[in-house]
């Protein structure tokens, strides 16, 4: 009789064990799930977020590159243009000069703004650089050239002068393109400068624009 209760409390023993023993390993199976969901949440959630990230800004590189490559309205073009140096006044068949034959040395061109006006033939070395040369005549509003001087200086690879025989207020320059506004304001400014400023019309990408003429 003894020996049977014994027998029967022992199978009752590991009865109890092997339960407590499936429960740890349901308790085990059920955190490993929930580990995994939660690694699984945050993966997604941080590669969604990178893919979003990388998507914004691919969009707004290509939405940059559109803006590059579409015209700007009223931008008059000449081609076929001379860059031979010549120690000679040129006549320019364009007022002010976008490109041509020019002086062996360029203006000083990176973010520099001039109060009086510069000789063209520097100037157009300075375009054949890639720099942009925004000038004005008396017509132009105060603050519109102080707004210009602004921008200018801070802007590598533009320029900015007085030209008093040109047609509009203010004109920007680039070799081989011309857009005259009447006001600095106009939304034409920024596109012409994001459009040429080293722009593919560069005959001499890259070339500096510090250390040249500061007449």
């Amino acid at each position: 009789m003894g020996s049977a209760n014994k027998q029967s409390k022992a199978a009752a023993r590991r009865a109890r064990i092997d339960e407590m023993r499936r429960a740890e390993q349901a308790r085990e199976r059920r955190n490993k799930i929930i580990t995994i969901t939660a690694v699984t949440a945050v993966l997604a959630a941080t590669l969604g977020g990178g893919w979003y990230l990388w998507s914004s800004a691919n969009e707004a590189q290509q939405a940059k590159e559109a803006a590059k490559a579409a015209p700007v309205r009223g931008v008059k073009t000449w081609e076929d243009l001379s860059q031979d140096h010549v120690q000679t006044q040129v006549d320019y068949p364009m007022s002010p000069a976008a490109g041509g034959e020019h002086h062996p040395i360029w203006a000083d061109c990176d973010a520099k703004v001039y109060t009086k006006e510069i000789k063209e033939e520097n100037a157009v070395h300075s375009l054949e650089h890639g720099a942009v040369w925004i000038t004005h005549n008396d017509k132009a509003a105060k603050a519109d050239v102080e707004s210009l001087k602004d921008r200018v200086a801070k802007t590598s690879y533009t320029f900015l002068s007085p030209y008093k025989d040109q047609s509009s207020p203010i004109t920007l320059t680039a070799w081989g393109h011309q857009l005259e506004v009447d006001k600095a304001s106009d939304p034409r400014v920024d596109q012409f400068l994001d459009k040429y400023v080293q722009g593919e019309q560069t005959p001499e990408k890259g070339a500096t624009c510090s250390g040249g003429s500061m007449e």
